[in-house]
């Protein structure tokens, strides 16, 4: 028996850019649903990335101490016997409560959560499978896809669960492990590094490619993989895994160069795949690349006209930030209500333990399209904020053009970086210039001091360079 429904905007999916999308073609006055499975709700972000990994972070944080220790010493501990437990506890109270969330907007704009796995029968037809007998067959003007990701596993590696993982797995954990090898040095792979880190695992990196992160600022990055090495990370660049041997009692790791790495725990960072394989996409006329992402156009529109993608499922960024500005544009797009196209100045966060935080170009960019720059830096130890915090190693940089005093790029290292990259880039959005954050009175003490003494210190640097050429 089947259920027959009628919709002028189907989405797939209730991550951020499927929660996003829905909302607004609903405020639009269209007449839409979701469709997503039971135990999914809010997607991916919710359930095994965005929140639980950021959560599980300021656990980790709290629990051992790592904010305090500067004032305290190295072995301050809140708690000396972490469990995954006390982990998890955290983790769960702020994902059920982001559930409720998500299921409270969509109830207030009279949105229905179609529960199952969509699949299209035909361009304007999905049909939808809750694993009873009763199927549901949704028609809809628009659709919008955002299935998101799953973690890309290679098909040679024999993931258990328990001593193989990948970054689903972690909140599965029984137990944490004395020692982890994490193999991929991507944005994923290197926050949980971090956390385990500071958990007090030891931890080996291998990353196939001589460097990470390659799209930040190198001295960010080098400050980070000091960090990291102080907390007895090592790291195995340039080295490919050639086959993980399991054990009752860990796993062994080997790698190309004949190199062989015991570990209790093997965490595999190889990359996310969108997940369009139950999706029928041959039945819309739709097709998806080898990692099951979608091509879409500057709308986010894909190559059948009422069909929309947005969030990971179609690729870079594949951020939860940049995913809800997709979902929302999409949706306008079509309800034939076109909005602002997304600003090109989209802040990324790594919330490696320190974070990382961008917005704007690196020097190494700069360098390659011949722009002229001047650095400003303020640093952490410097600042009243930073010795309160105990964060002595915190480093803000700014970028700024010498000639129309523009600021090019900010770039942040240390406590806050996430929420602090957002000053530079409303000044950035606004087209203002150092001067700005010169004349700009920021309380005291904060660690948003930084932009100013960072602005002095660039436009010091621009002085001095007019006094020599005058």
């Amino acid at each position: 028996m089947a259920y027959v429904s009628d919709f002028d905007v189907l989405v797939m999916g209730s991550g951020p850019g499927g929660q996003r999308a829905a909302i607004a073609a609903a405020k639009l006055g269209r007449k839409v649903a979701v469709v997503e499975r039971r135990d999914m709700i809010g997607g991916v972000c919710i359930n095994t990335g965005t929140i639980p990994s950021k959560t599980l972070r300021e656990a980790v944080m709290y629990l051992t101490g790592m904010n305090q220790r500067e004032m305290y010493g190295s072995a301050y501990r809140v708690k000396e016997d972490i469990t995954p437990e006390d982990l998890t506890q955290r983790t769960r109270h702020v994902m059920s409560r982001q559930i409720d969330v998500i299921r409270s907007q969509l109830s207030r704009n009279h949105i229905p959560l179609l529960p199952g796995i969509g699949r299209f029968a035909d361009p304007h037809t999905v049909h939808i499978d809750d694993g009873s007998d009763q199927e549901r067959v949704v028609h809809a003007k628009k659709i919008i896809i955002a299935t998101g990701t799953k973690p890309a596993r290679p098909s040679s590696v024999e993931f258990d669960e328990r001593t193989i993982i990948d970054s689903d797995g972690i909140l599965q954990l029984q137990e944490l492990p004395q020692s982890m090898v994490v193999v991929g040095a991507g944005v994923i792979g290197i926050e949980y590094a971090s956390m385990f880190a500071a958990l007090g695992t030891k931890v080996t990196v291998i990353e196939r490619r001589n460097e990470m992160l390659e799209f930040c600022d190198r001295e960010v990055v080098e400050a980070l993989k000091y960090q990291l090495r102080d907390l007895a990370v090592t790291f195995r660049f340039g080295e490919s895994v050639s086959a993980v041997e399991k054990y009752e009692r860990g796993a062994v790791t080997i790698l190309e160069s004949g190199k062989k790495i015991p570990a209790e725990t093997v965490l595999y960072s190889a990359g996310r795949q969108g997940l369009t394989d139950r999706l029928d996409l041959e039945k819309a006329g739709l097709t998806a690349d080898n990692r099951g992402r979608i091509k879409v156009d500057e709308n986010f529109c894909t190559e059948v006209d009422h069909i929309y993608a947005v969030g990971d499922v179609i690729g870079f960024p594949a951020l939860a930030a940049t995913s809800m500005e997709q979902g929302r544009i999409a949706a306008h797009h079509a309800c034939g209500e076109p909005v602002h196209d997304i600003s090109k100045l989209q802040p990324i966060g790594i919330y490696t333990i320190p974070e990382i935080s961008f917005v704007g170009k690196t020097e190494d960019e700069l360098t390659q399209e011949k722009t002229p720059f001047e650095v400003g830096i303020s640093r952490y130890r410097e600042l009243a904020r930073g010795q309160i915090v105990g964060d002595s190693y915190g480093v803000l940089k700014i970028l700024v053009n010498p000639e129309d005093r523009k600021v090019l790029g900010v770039h942040i290292f240390g406590t806050q970086a996430t929420e602090l990259v957002h000053i530079g880039q409303a000044v950035m959005g606004c087209g203002g210039t150092v001067d700005y954050l010169v004349d700009a009175v920021f309380n005291y003490p904060t660690l948003a001091e930084a932009y100013k003494v960072a602005a002095l210190d660039a436009t010091n640097k621009i002085r001095q360079l007019a006094v020599l050429s005058d």
